[in-house]
């Protein structure tokens, strides 16, 4: 019975899900991981590193860390091909509500729009589910630095230090243990490093191995007309 609703994306089953979303949610949980943290001073983006072959260029903003606007950057977690349409979705309400209003776009109605895209292909037969999550770090007049998370489903949430992916679990579980609220950029950037760490599939890594596997972002100094959305190293 259960590939009956298998086959059909707007179709909840006989426990009350949407089997296509929820294998949307399995997918961003067996991607490399990210996370996010949020501290005074700024928000630090984490990523793990694609090793996919040395040959290939690198990017500058690599394959999980993208800026939407000199407010916002974010990480992807998932289908990368789903998350691009996201994220050029994001850049374009980013770009028309500045050429509007003559301002940059509030964090949380740029999270907004995205998640009601992420809504509308689970309600039309003829879409399917986005198979990605991402982490927006930005800051604005009215709320200062804010670290929000999307998902397949459509639902968007704040959060003080968030991880997407393989082996959240042990991310999660040493933030939870980690976190301070008061917690500097600095700090923020080595306890995204050790969180980042606790994802790896090596039992005992080393900080050297975290280093070369790790890719970092932040939003900062923003209030003070400071750097934005720029690469930030966390083991200097």
């Amino acid at each position: 019975m259960s590939r009956v609703y298998d086959t059909k994306t707007t179709s909840f089953n006989s426990e009350g899900l949407l089997p296509q979303v929820e294998y949307a949610f399995q997918s961003v949980g067996k991607a490399t991981p990210t996370l996010g943290v949020l501290t005074k001073q700024g928000v630090i983006l984490a990523a793990k590193k694609l090793m996919l072959s040395k040959l290939l260029a690198p990017d500058k903003w690599g394959d999980k860390l993208y800026k939407i606007d000199e407010h916002v950057v974010c990480s992807v977690c998932g289908m990368a091909a789903d998350a691009l349409v996201l994220i050029d979705v994001a850049r374009k309400v980013a770009q028309h509500h500045s050429y509007t209003f003559g301002e940059p776009v509030p964090l949380e109605r740029l999270v907004q729009e995205i998640s009601t895209s992420l809504h509308y292909h689970t309600q039309y037969g003829s879409t399917r589910p986005f198979g990605a999550s991402i982490l927006f770090a930005g800051y604005d007049k009215v709320k200062g630095y804010q670290l929000q998370c999307t998902d397949p489903g459509g639902n968007y949430t704040a959060w003080k230090a968030h991880v997407l992916g393989a082996n959240n679990a042990n991310g999660t579980s040493f933030l939870k243990e980690e976190y301070k609220d008061d917690i500097s950029l600095e700090e923020g950037l080595q306890l995204a490093l050790k969180a980042m760490c606790k994802t790896l599939d090596s039992t005992h890594p080393k900080p050297e191995d975290c280093k070369r596997a790790c890719e970092c972002s932040c939003i900062c100094g923003a209030e003070e007309g400071g750097r934005r959305g720029e690469d930030c190293d966390a083991y200097s």
